[in-house]
């Protein structure tokens, strides 16, 4: 199949019973949606609020699935998907995009900023991730490096620039402990190994993305500062955080995805 938007024709086409028509029933399950209605473009996030507001921009119906939701913009060619929380659920639906093989995508995510410098509201540009969290040993050998698509980066810092908005570039440790910031040893690995920020999820999304030739990048909202006295979030601070930043966050990342699609007879420049 080609990097395009498959139609009804193209899906009957493939044996119910190969891998490939199996991936696809599976992402229609789990989203809610019919392959048709996925765009070439694909943002990702966590939160319930990014794909409501997506839907009330587009003027879009919402899709329920069994273990994610979604919404699809088709004049503007960009589908939304949040997948909720985590390491497993993150290989999970990178896998499953890769049986409509998408021309981008970009994950729409919050993360801790790691430095003194850094406040709550600035942007994070992650061009690598440190592999902590486990599920992406499954996909690619441990001494594989995790990197997004540089490509889809530039678009994002390109654009960041644009709106002369804060932003920071570097490396994010991606883990699947929970509760870290009271764990002294962790965080002096931490200090030792200088990562710039930390999530659950980036190096699982970049690494499975390079395994299954999805090209994958992220624009991070830093959300909180887990590391100074004070800054972990709380349920107050996340509630600020979401009505301060959300439609700002999701604005800039349809522009990025918009600003691709103008592009796209230049190509993106994406190989494996």
């Amino acid at each position: 199949m080609e990097k395009s938007k498959l139609t009804k024709d193209a899906l009957a086409q493939i044996d119910q019973f190969s891998r490939d028509r199996v991936g696809i029933s599976t992402l229609e399950r789990y989203t809610g949606s019919s392959a048709c209605e996925f765009q070439p473009y694909i943002l990702l996030t966590n939160f319930k609020m990014y794909v409501d507001i997506f839907s009330r921009q587009f003027k879009k119906p919402l899709r329920q699935g069994s273990v994610m939701r979604a919404c699809h913009a088709e004049k503007e060619k960009i589908s939304i998907v949040d997948y909720s929380v985590g390491s497993p659920t993150a290989a999970l639906i990178v896998e499953l995009l890769s049986f409509i093989k998408p021309q981008a995508v970009l994950m729409l995510g919050m993360c801790g900023g790691l430095r003194e410098e850094y406040k709550v509201g600035d942007f994070f540009n992650p061009v690598a991730a440190i592999r902590e969290e486990g599920t992406s040993n499954a996909y690619m050998p441990v001494q594989s490096p995790s990197l997004s698509s540089f490509v889809i980066q530039r678009f994002v810092c390109e654009e960041l620039e644009r709106r002369n908005l804060k932003y920071h570039t570097g490396v994010i440790h991606t883990t699947n402990v929970r509760f870290w910031e009271f764990n002294e040893a962790f965080k002096k690995n931490l200090a030792e190994e200088r990562a710039q920020a930390i999530d659950m999820e980036c190096a699982t999304l970049f690494t499975v993305g390079f395994a299954r030739y999805v090209p994958i990048g992220a624009l991070m909202l830093i959300s909180d500062l887990p590391l100074k006295r004070g800054g972990i979030k709380t349920a107050s601070s996340a509630k600020t955080i979401f009505e301060k930043h959300t439609g700002s966050h999701i604005g800039i990342g349809i522009s990025v995805v918009k600003n691709m699609q103008s592009r796209e007879k230049e190509g993106l420049g994406y190989r494996f």
